[in-house]
């Protein structure tokens, strides 16, 4: 009975990030598709922002209206606004109308709006129902939250991506100075993936719907069958991590109730730092929680395909593939060998913006980057992205552990930092990349970039 309840912990975990993960890594096979193009990963910025409004609201509901607001209920709502939302994203990802005298991809962003408030909501609901569950389950939980980044990337790295080809094609029949001619042009084809984007967003449906089962489950099972063991969480795995090129958006290690009531319950345990800070080091503490998040969450995410496309479809797969299953690693990575050193945390947070900076630069040198037409330079853009999501994962969650053990407001202002370095580095990218149009996009044949 108690693997059972482990099983179902997992899967409930699971559908937490599942379906905005599982957006960012399919994006290097739509991004060709729908009308944005190269912009697309800015418009998901915002919406994935604009989807706050969910934890918002159940948390001045809770405030305002304490008891209004059944738990279990808001869980069986979201969990199903997911399945649905999914299955349609399966069937109307291409639907495009005219907005502005240009197409766009209404249906996709209205759905994508509805996945990620449901994902985003699910930090303020699925671990306060879980505080209810002995320590050991919450831990697989965690593991479970992992999973939702790291399956994702594993299925996209199955399926594949279309790779390119250039074709010659016949244009119109031209004047010119020895008489009529044809004037030949090359074409980008894209040679079908394993499986189609339908296939993979029915797949996020049927994770969502896992994970909807595994909540009856756990809400219909007899507290007898809980093993009420005093098994108690190791201080690094009770802090929940962000998962997925995570959410661009609301982090769940911003101070859930379940950290405060596992920290009452785990007050037999060994202090392993000294939570006393001065001001400065406080000071740069939220720095770096405002800048991880504004960095990670905003500002690079929303060049991805300017950084990586210019090396061809396979380097943007792979990057937005391997990042994802980066995430979760960094995060068990950071379990078994946590390093609260505020000085080694600052070191690997300057490499993570090394690393930044150059996928940044490479965007800005859209189309024609440094090395893009050499395997060295695909190899260079692909790690310098698995890294970067690593190193900032890892300074995340180990700023969340510190934070967790100093005070409950101390948490309560590490989720309001890492909200405003999301919203900041979000907004702030938006008109840069769509209205001012400061990064170029280009054709894999037909750009024609110095040696």
């Amino acid at each position: 009975m108690a693997l059972l309840v482990h099983l179902l912990a997992a899967a409930f975990g699971m559908g937490s990030w599942m379906a905005v993960n599982g957006l960012w890594v399919e994006l290097p096979l739509i991004v060709n598709t729908l009308p944005e193009g190269w912009d697309l990963p800015s418009y998901l910025t915002v919406i994935i922002q604009l989807a706050n409004v969910g934890p918002l609201l159940v948390t001045l509901m809770h405030k305002l209206r304490p008891g209004y607001l059944r738990e279990a209920a808001v869980i069986y709502a979201i969990l199903t606004i997911g399945v649905l939302a999914c299955v349609l994203l399966a069937f109307f990802w291409r639907v495009t109308t005219v907005v502005g005298r240009a197409p766009h991809s209404t249906a996709f962003f209205i759905i994508t709006f509805f996945l990620s408030l449901v994902d985003c909501t699910s930090s303020v609901t699925f671990l306060p129902f879980m505080s209810g569950l002995p320590a050991k389950y919450i831990t697989t939980y965690f593991i479970g939250e992992g999973l939702s980044g790291f399956v994702p990337g594993l299925v996209a790295l199955a399926q594949g991506v279309g790779m390119a080809s250039c074709v010659n094609t016949t244009g119109n029949a031209t004047q010119n100075l020895t008489g009529v001619g044809e004037e030949w042009m090359l074409q980008t084809q894209y040679l079908p993936p394993n499986f189609s984007p339908e296939v993979f967003f029915s797949f996020l449906a049927a994770m969502m719907c896992v994970s909807l089962a595994a909540f009856i489950a756990l809400k219909r099972l007899p507290r007898v069958s809980f093993d009420l063991a005093a098994d108690t969480l190791v201080p690094e795995l009770s802090a929940s991590a962000p998962t997925g090129l995570d959410n661009p958006g609301l982090e769940p290690d911003g101070g859930s109730p379940l950290q405060h009531q596992t920290k009452e319950k785990n007050r037999n345990q060994p202090v392993v730092a000294n939570s006393n800070f001065s001001v400065y080091e406080l000071g740069f503490i939220y720095f770096l929680v405002v800048w991880v998040n504004m960095a990670a969450n905003g500002l690079l995410p929303s060049v991805q395909t300017y950084s990586c496309m210019p090396y061809g479809n396979l380097a943007y797969h792979l990057s937005a593939a391997l990042s994802s299953v980066a995430n979760p690693v960094a995060c068990i990575v950071a379990m078994f060998f946590p390093n609260r050193s505020l000085l080694f945390l600052g070191v690997l947070g300057v490499l993570g913006t090394a690393f930044g900076s150059y996928n940044m630069a490479m965007a800005a040198l859209s189309p024609c980057p440094l090395l893009q037409s050499s395997p060295v330079g695909l190899a260079i853009i692909v790690l310098s992205w698995v890294f970067f999501t690593g190193a900032f994962c890892y300074v995340k969650v180990m700023i969340g552990v510190i934070l967790r053990d100093k005070s409950h407001s101390a948490l309560v202002w590490c989720g309001a930092a890492s909200q405003l370095g999301s919203l900041v580095g979000s907004v702030t990218m938006f008109p840069l990349v769509n209205t001012y149009k400061l990064f170029k996009s280009g054709d894999f044949c037909n750009t024609k970039c110095p040696l």
